[in-house]
């Protein structure tokens, strides 16, 4: 995997394994569940306010996650991500709706694939998005399905596998 440039890290335990942060200038470039823990460095207000936000958003107390982020993508990545950043707490979309929004509904496949690149799981809440009969489909977070799963449910989501 390549990790974006960044200059400080945060880790941290969470419901769904350790929580990696990477910063870059203040803002959060990467997120990672259920990474190992290793040494953190570098300063970066942007981490403590994350780790904040988080473990509030894990107990259920905060269901808006707002810190500075900076994604590298595509344009067409960012499209994707920036249709998923729409969906609140508690909601679900599908790659199909997705591909629809940003234009280019026969795009379902890539829209995927975008989803799949995200580089800020949780923030860009891609765990949101089903597949197009409302089924859980993959998800690159954490242990994956049982992941995507336990984030469902803390949404309050119930989900058709």
């Amino acid at each position: 995997m390549n990790l974006p440039n960044h200059d400080a890290k945060l880790t941290f335990d969470s419901p769904v394994g350790a929580i990696t942060l990477l910063a870059k200038d203040n803002k959060v470039v990467f997120l990672t569940m259920g990474s190992d823990i290793t040494p953190d460095f570098g300063k970066a207000s942007v981490l403590q306010d994350a780790k904040k936000q988080l473990t509030n958003y894990f107990k259920g107390k905060n269901k808006d996650l707002n810190f500075a982020t900076e994604l590298k993508g595509t344009d067409f990545q960012r499209a994707v991500w920036k249709e998923i950043e729409k969906i609140g707490f508690g909601e679900v979309t599908t790659y199909a709706e997705i591909a629809q929004n940003i234009g280019n509904p026969k795009a379902v496949r890539a829209v995927g694939g975008a989803v799949g690149s995200n580089p800020v799981p949780l923030i860009i809440g891609c765990h949101r998005v089903l597949g197009a009969s409302g089924k859980i489909t993959g998800y690159s977070g954490g242990d994956g399905l049982p992941t995507k799963r336990w984030l469902l449910a803390l949404e309050g989501i119930e989900t058709k596998d």
